[in-house]
């Protein structure tokens, strides 16, 4: 594999592109200085031209002194170049289309037309001292001679770099590794890929052309961007840092850290996957590698088993390299290691046969379709064990809520929390985010909680429907807690199920305080005596 990759990150102008998707100059200042710290050696700021918030938002980011280079995306005219200077940058990223469709029926310009302006604003871009890197435009559907010339003329111009956009996600891993290896004999300059998703082939393409001799890649927290999106820094970083098939089935073993093919810090990729998230409004798919809700996840019994016994049967990757934690789910596959793995997270040591009546429930409630939560399967064991059901620290008092037309929605909730009320009033975008900001409020200083993830689905028609809420709520120490609430209200179904949430963390902290003396107690009596 490939060393010394370069990670030139776009989600804030690519990425940007998704539909729906608009940041704020406050956000990307903070999307850029998250995206610095985790290491990438570009940022692509944004558009500078097409806006005066825009570029009131690159030229912040260009002088926040950030480690990595930040770059302003520039059509190949003078006017988009003058405005990467006028905006404090010193890197531009300019591109002009170069295949027959987009000559024809989007600039309506020849060939040599073409031509001409992407040499002219190479030129004028290295005569205003820019570091340049040029893009032809759906390069991957150019006629290949014609990209030839391009990019060797661009390079002849001046360009520091260039790339390949395989702008509508049409190019294969063994197209993009060809077109890879003659532009780069074409140019003698350093070639990127910017790769699309259109057909699911962004990461894969990446690591071709990269195979192939490519030093760049362009990426995006998770792989957000126009349609389909674009090849995601997950993705990609941990492929180049972990994946190493060979050893592996010549009898190796998963790496235990990166390879250092990139400056990534891979232990911080989660957290800036959930700022991104979190700000475009964009939530990640349970199933995504690396960043999804599932990736570290397991409820198949052979599979915990496995799991168990030894993470790498059924991990290829250490879930804490990339910021992670694995976590075991009750259901209708799980098996009794799984199940008590969980219950152990809580305190609790069944005996055979208790373990055995707790899997038969949860095995009966995953039947039915339902969602078995942590705290459903604490409570069954509690049952089975002879026990008093766990306490529930955070009760609902009261929840009263107040919003109209032209008015900012306020909440007033008041829960018990142990022996005592506590309430708060907060305002949000919505009555759902004023009830849930107000219990934020009340809990955040006691449990360090925080809501990571909220999704609503209706579970039956009409405008009485039922609606299902589930949270993911996380602490400060990097317990979470999944939860799920169906109501018809949906602000007391937001509120419960957050509620239930916060509980399951209160939970297993108490679980904590109780282990520590006991463990405390281990470690004394392994000491040799004096």
């Amino acid at each position: 594999m490939a060393r010394g990759v370069r990670i030139f990150d776009t989600t804030l102008r690519d990425g940007e592109q998704t539909p729906r998707v608009a940041f704020s100059p406050a956000q990307k200042a903070e999307i850029a200085a998250a995206l610095d710290s985790l290491g990438v050696d570009a940022i692509e700021a944004g558009f500078p031209v097409v806006s005066a918030g825009e570029h009131e938002a690159v030229s912040a980011i260009a002088a926040a002194g950030l480690r990595a280079d930040v770059y302003g995306l520039a059509r190949s005219t003078r006017r988009d170049v003058d405005a990467i200077v006028d905006a404090g940058l010193s890197c531009v990223h300019t591109f002009i289309a170069t295949s027959a469709i987009h000559a024809r029926d989007k600039l309506g310009m020849s060939e040599e037309a073409i031509l001409g302006a992407a040499i002219d604003a190479v030129e004028y871009a290295k005569s205003r001292g820019l570091d340049v890197e040029f893009s032809a435009e759906d390069a991957t559907r150019s006629d290949r001679a014609y990209l030839r010339r391009v990019y060797s003329a661009a390079a002849g111009a001046g360009a520091d770099r260039v790339n390949i956009p395989d702008t509508t996600g049409y190019s294969t891993p063994e197209h993009m590794a060809g077109l890879v290896r003659e532009v780069s004999e074409a140019a003698g300059v350093p070639v990127s890929v910017h790769c699309h998703n259109d057909f699911g082939l962004a990461t894969a393409n990446t690591l071709a052309g990269i195979a192939a001799g490519a030093a760049s890649a362009h990426v995006t927290v998770n792989g957000i961007g126009e349609r389909a999106g674009n090849a995601s820094l997950e993705e990609v970083v941990t492929a180049l840092e972990f994946l190493d098939p060979e050893a592996t089935g010549a009898g190796g073993h998963p790496r235990s850290g990166p390879r250092g093919v990139t400056r990534v810090r891979t232990r911080r990729i989660y957290d800036v996957s959930r700022l991104v998230s979190r700000m475009a409004r964009v939530q990640v798919q349970h199933n995504k590698a690396i960043v999804g809700e599932n990736a570290f996840g397991h409820e198949s019994g052979i599979h915990t088993h496995g799991i168990v016994k030894n993470p790498l049967t059924y991990e290829s990757l250490d879930p804490r390299l990339v910021g992670r934690k694995r976590w075991f789910a009750a259901g209708k596959h799980a098996g009794t290691h799984g199940v008590e793995r969980t219950l152990s997270e809580y305190g609790l040591s069944p005996s055979a046969s208790e373990l055995a009546a707790i899997l038969e429930r949860v095995k009966g409630l995953g039947d039915s379709g339902a969602n078995v939560s942590d705290m459903q399967v604490v409570t069954m064991a509690a049952e089975a064990m002879g026990r008093e059901p766990p306490r529930r620290m955070v009760r609902l008092r009261e929840l009263d809520v107040s919003t109209s037309a032209g008015q900012t929605p306020h909440a007033y909730v008041k829960l018990a929390i142990g022996d005592a009320d506590h309430g708060a009033t907060a305002s949000g975008v919505g009555p759902v985010d004023a009830s849930l900001a107000a219990i934020q409020e009340i809990v955040g200083g006691i449990y360090e909680t925080r809501i990571a993830d909220y999704a609503i689905n209706a579970v039956s028609g009409g405008s009485d429907a039922l609606c299902e809420v589930t949270v993911k709520v996380e602490d400060a120490r990097g317990n979470a807690a999944r939860a799920r609430s169906v109501g018809e209200d949906i602000v007391v179904t937001s509120v419960q199920a957050v509620i239930d949430g916060i509980n399951e963390i209160a939970l297993r902290r108490g679980a904590e305080r109780a282990a520590a003396p006991r463990r405390a107690g281990r470690a004394a009596r392994r000491r040799p005596h004096a």
